[in-house]
């Protein structure tokens, strides 16, 4: 009888050392080898693995672009308006990307955000009497009223809202408002087509850093250098040159 409980006190002791090596060894291997996942992760990862993952074999994530952030606009849909109604004004051709591709519609979030969207360093006095020419609302609240307006019309006018209609009726749309002739409260609406046709023109030529001109493409199409420091190099060159261009970035 002694024998047979010496016998079992060994197998639960080997089943034991066996369990605290297995679990040693996957804390030891999430704590020193997985740095981007859970604890939990590393032993569900450890379990169904069959056979260890080289670098080469792992798939290989794009960076994230921080660029790409929504700070001013709440609703999704009232981003989709602005971004198609950007790419009308600026669109992609033979020659390059329009306003989406180069990240215009973000470029007009973040100033909307900030003190250009609230028009913090104007004079903001009453009393308005044109709404052709000035107006009590900020840019921020311009913008919101416009591509809800513009979504608005597209119902009304087309069943549908705006992302959704045919080219031709979007420009139809859009002709509307640049003529001023869709009723907007406290603003003309074509005070809004303007600012937003000045904007997106700005989105697509600005420099990098302020959120649009996706990768300089805006200044490569123009062949414009961006913001280099010096021409002595070549100031004496008989022939035009084309340059790679250069952002506020690459001056930090």
């Amino acid at each position: 009888m002694s024998e047979q409980n010496s016998n079992n006190d060994k197998r639960e002791k080997s089943f034991k050392e066996f369990s605290r090596r297995k679990f040693l060894k996957n804390s030891g291997m999430v704590a020193g080898g997985v740095v981007a996942g859970s604890l939990f992760g590393g032993f569900i990862g450890n379990r169904f693995q069959t056979a260890p993952v080289t670098t080469t074999e792992k798939a290989v994530q794009p960076p994230i672009d921080y660029q790409e952030a929504r700070m001013f606009f709440k609703r999704k849909e009232d981003f989709e308006v602005l971004a198609k109604a950007t790419e009308h004004i600026f669109p992609e051709d033979e020659i390059g990307p329009g306003a989406i591709g180069l990240g215009v519609p973000y470029f007009i979030d973040k100033q909307l955000a900030g003190q250009w969207g609230s028009n913090t360093k104007d004079y903001r006095r009453g009393p308005f009497f044109n709404p052709d020419q000035q107006s009590p609302l900020n840019r921020g609240e311009i913008f919101l009223q416009g591509v809800r307006k513009i979504n608005e019309e597209s119902k009304k006018q087309f069943s549908n809202p705006f992302i959704k209609l045919q080219e031709d009726q979007q420009i139809e749309i859009l002709k509307a408002f640049e003529g001023g002739k869709v009723q907007m409260n406290k603003v003309s609406s074509a005070v809004f087509f303007a600012l937003l046709r000045q904007a997106t023109l700005e989105g697509a030529y600005s420099d990098p850093m302020y959120g649009g001109n996706k990768n300089m493409e805006g200044w490569k199409m123009k062949e414009f250098p961006g913001a280099q420091i010096s021409y002595s190099h070549m100031v004496e060159e008989e022939e035009f040159k084309v340059i790679e261009p250069i952002s506020l970035h690459h001056h930090n």
